[in-house]
């Protein structure tokens, strides 16, 4: 079964949203935003996260969550907000999107019903990936605003970037590029469905009966204009 582009692009934004939200379930519950080294002790890493900060000394790795929310800094408290609405934002697109596809067939379901959910989908999971993206980068900024502060003494260990954000940032583009697929789908689709109003109905070309004046059997074609 040969698949349209519109289908084609429809399949490439569901498995790059589905991959997109995925990365950003994993960066939320990943201690590893930050980590700091010690020069005093180089086999003590410590790592904070949005839920958490752990302790890996030699192998052995010690978490402790955070009390109270409020005691987070402010880039913490509206990261965690932010990547939890992007879990909802993405799921719902997912859904939608899902059943606004070709590949779900539903009885007496219309395409242009179709089309708009695969364009809200899209919009959602373009939303998911504005919401993953400002906190990620909103954090590194943090950190580097840290890093490069000429108020704190050089003796001072520094926090620096974790692997959580590299893997948030690819979460993001991974949505943002679902988003605009699903969005392409459906404007593939609405300019499909124009062509065809604008072609029309063909009309088939009237006949005449056979005529049996002689053994040939064959069709003339009767004027417009002959009435009966």
């Amino acid at each position: 079964m040969a698949w349209s582009f519109r289908e084609k692009a429809q399949v490439g934004g569901l498995l790059l949203s589905l991959l997109g939200w995925v990365c950003s379930c994993v960066t939320t519950i990943l201690p590893q935003w930050k980590t700091l080294n010690l020069e005093l002790n180089e086999m003590e890493t410590w790592i904070m996260g949005l839920w958490e900060v752990c302790v890996n000394q030699e192998e052995v790795v010690v978490c402790k969550a955070f009390e109270s929310f409020l005691s987070l800094p402010q880039d913490l408290q509206v990261s965690r907000i932010l990547m939890v609405a992007s879990h909802g934002l993405g799921l719902l697109g997912l859904l939608l999107s899902g059943f606004g596809s070709e590949c779900f067939q539903l009885y007496r379901n219309r395409w242009v019903f179709k089309r708009w959910l695969c364009l809200l989908g899209g919009t959602l999971e373009a939303s998911a990936s504005a919401t993953t993206l400002f906190p990620v980068s909103w954090v590194a900024y943090a950190t580097i605003q840290d890093f490069w502060d000429d108020s704190i003494p050089e003796i001072v260990p520094r926090w620096e970037f974790g692997d959580a954000l590299y893997l948030g940032w690819a979460a993001g583009i991974f949505l943002a590029l679902g988003g605009l697929f699903l969005i392409f789908s459906a404007c593939l689709g609405k300019e499909e469905e124009s062509s065809l109003r604008m072609a029309g109905p063909t009309v088939p070309p009237f006949y005449a009966p056979a005529d049996r004046s002689s053994d040939s059997f064959y069709l003339t074609p009767r004027p417009r204009n002959l009435f009966i």
